[in-house]
């Protein structure tokens, strides 16, 4: 499983975009600190993003999504889009 670092707290918790190449499938993968056992967790992105809340770990997910359509044109006039 490929992940991508999304957020790493200063109590060293790390969030990351997980996903598998041959299924498709994409998770948020949540590696808890050493002191607190080092548990991984594995959540759905459509459960991830509807927990309540609006954490760092979120924001830098929301901010990925953003990125993909960040440098697009205006679309706008496009009747597909609109």
């Amino acid at each position: 499983m490929r992940e991508r670092l999304l957020y790493a707290s200063e109590n060293g918790d790390r969030w990351s975009l997980a996903g598998e190449r041959g299924t498709g499938q994409v998770v948020v993968r949540h590696r808890a600190n050493l002191a607190s056992g080092g548990q991984v967790s594995d959540v759905s992105l459509g459960a991830f993003l509807g927990q309540g809340g609006l954490g760092p770990e979120k924001q830098e997910l929301l901010h990925l999504i953003g990125s993909l359509i960040g440098g697009a044109q205006d679309d706008s006039s496009d009747p597909a889009i609109s």
